[in-house]
């Protein structure tokens, strides 16, 4: 289906003749019609105008440098071709340092949502942290006591029965990890990791972007996280529980860096397939994704303010990631992705006012259907779609919901939960996790000297330190981004509890059955009303969400909020 689609709006595009009067300072994802058919794509990239740079043989994707017009509608009539998209522009800027930062009171990149505590009016008292005399549960780490996240998955007490096997490997698909964190510093298989985003320093506007390169290649090095994100995910995972800090829901599992994200926070196409496909080919069993495909929300097959070229791209985006994560699925790595922070019913979308992403200010409104539209990766095959709830149990007010999409719910955090106690708009109602230091230095919350300052203390940034002086820096977010790794954790456990020797080597699952444990032990929870309303919260109508479904199942939770303790101990 879309192979015609493609083929009918290239029929009535307007298509340029004249490729080599252009420069060739753009690059593109070419997907071949089958992965079969690469050598044939090649050739019509060529015949097109554009200069192969780089291939993807898992899936058949060719990466072509080629003039900034036309070439996406000439390739793509090529019966070898699928289809075509804007990777990104060319050039380097290797200007040494971390990218400028922006308010002190913001964290560059990320989601606003993520960090909707950074913009309330005045800092909130510090959370109260557990004293060393206070009880606190076998394997835990001091700071997790501010953590609900812990208790209501029971990773606290799945822990003594499964902390997890370092045979098992969690893919963190993201904009990096901090390799020098305390915390994740054992945690990481450097040796796997791989970096497939290289930086952009502005976009084809010439507006700052990635902000300028740390290293000359534009390539940071595997271990490095200059947004923070990757870091924070990666800590929820598998924080090393070693009596500092945090300790994440599968401690004894080992993490690898698959980082396909900008520094400005955006992921792309092609980096995410090379870095799903590089995980599956090196023997991951989870990978986690907490991001949407940019630049497109949603990827619409034929949205009516859309160019040719931009709906061969969406469906371009459509086909290769369907391609992408069925090849990772078959072998043998279970798909965990969150839901989104738009509020959206996926299986009603709102209008997309939001694409596309880049560059930077290009967005327009989109008419949205269920039927032509795909939010990606969540959306795509085989993916566990994960929802995010505050301390409360009931749905955030930002999380994307949707009886179709919804597979299952984890704590992501909720600052507005709470509404008439003390707990209401506190750091605690987010998700603490780790962060890099450097980053906190640069928007101020952490001083020269490695103490937390006054505005640090606000935002409620904690930091952990051992014997020997070495300390690691935590901080508070919240989204969807938090829930999904929460799941796949979990989905880490699983396998680590009932994983065995495969047959062409490793230790490894069937992602089905991973799936059917996280789901057949999810802890059921019911719709809160036919329609939740977060009017109370201060939010709009647009916020209201209509819940359908059984106990069992339903739109907000899917088959319920993630319960790692009643997975690790399922009937074998």
């Amino acid at each position: 289906m879309v192979a015609a689609t493609v083929t009918a709006l290239v029929a009535g595009a307007v298509v340029a003749t004249e490729a080599a009067a252009q420069p060739a300072d753009t690059e593109y994802t070419v997907l071949a019609e089958r992965p079969s058919d690469l050598a044939a794509a090649r050739v019509a990239v060529e015949d097109a105008g554009a200069t192969v740079v780089r291939e993807n043989p898992a899936v058949g994707l060719v990466v072509a440098r080629g003039p900034a017009t036309g070439f996406v509608e000439r390739v793509a009539q090529s019966p070898a071709v699928l289809g075509a998209g804007r990777v990104r522009p060319i050039g380097s800027l290797p200007t040494a340092g971390l990218r400028t930062a922006a308010p002190a009171a913001d964290i560059p990149g990320i989601d606003p949502v993520e960090q909707e505590h950074r913009s309330r009016p005045g800092p909130a008292p510090s959370p109260r942290l557990r004293t060393p005399a206070e009880p606190q549960a076998p394997g835990l780490d001091p700071l997790d006591a501010t953590r609900f996240g812990m208790t209501m998955t029971r990773a606290d007490a799945a822990r003594a029965v499964e902390p997890g096997d370092r045979r098992v490997l969690v893919g963190v698909l993201d904009s990096g990890v901090d390799a020098g964190h305390p915390d994740l510093a054992g945690q990481l298989d450097t040796g796997l990791s791989r970096n497939f985003a290289p930086d952009i320093p502005t976009d084809p506007n010439g507006t700052p972007f990635d902000g300028p390169c740390e290293d000359p290649s534009c390539l940071d090095p595997v271990g490095r996280d200059d947004l923070g994100h990757g870091t924070h995910v990666a800590g929820i995972i598998a924080a090393a529980a070693d009596g500092r800090g945090i300790s994440g829901v599968a401690p004894e599992i080992t993490l690898v860096d698959l980082r396909g994200g900008q520094d400005s926070g955006l992921l792309f196409l092609q980096p995410v397939v090379d870095a799903l496909t590089h995980g599956a080919d090196v023997g991951v069993d989870v990978i986690n994704m907490s991001f949407g495909v940019d630049p497109w929300v949603y990827n619409c097959s034929s949205s009516e303010p859309d160019s040719a070229e931009a709906r061969i791209e969406q469906q371009t985006v459509v086909a290769t990631m369907d391609r992408t994560l069925r090849y990772v699925h078959e072998r043998g790595v279970t798909l965990v992705g969150s839901m989104g922070n738009n509020y959206d019913d996926l299986g009603a979308p709102k209008v997309d006012r939001l694409s596309p992403t880049y560059p930077v200010g290009s967005a327009y409104p989109r008419p949205i259907d269920n039927a032509t539209c795909h939010s990606l990766p969540v959306e795509g095959p085989f993916v566990l779609g994960v929802s995010s709830v505050g301390p409360s149990r009931i749905k955030a007010d930002y999380s994307n919901y949707g009886i179709e999409q919804t597979d299952l719910a984890a704590p992501g955090g909720w600052l507005r939960d709470g509404l008439g106690t003390p707990a209401y708009e506190s750091n605690e109602n987010l998700t603490l996790s780790t962060f890099p230091k450097e980053i906190l230095q640069a928007i101020g919350d952490v001083a020269p000297d490695g103490s937390i300052t006054e505005q640090g203390q606000g935002f409620g940034v904690q930091r952990g330190c051992d014997a020997t002086g070495g300390c690691g820096y935590y901080a508070y977010l919240q989204g969807t981004s938090m829930a999904a790794p929460h799941v796949a954790a979990a989905a880490a456990l699983v396998v680590s509890r009932f994983g065995t020797e495969q047959p062409g080597g490793g230790f490894g699952m069937d992602p089905l059955r991973v799936e059917q444990i996280l789901r057949d032990t999810a802890a059921d929870r019911a719709c809160p009303a036919p329609v939740l309303s977060y009017a109370p919260q201060g939010r709009g109508p647009e916020y209201d969400a209509p819940c359908v479904g059984t106990p069992e199942r339903n739109g907000h939770y899917g088959d319920g909020i993630v319960d790692a303790y009643a997975a690790v101990t399922a009937p074998r």
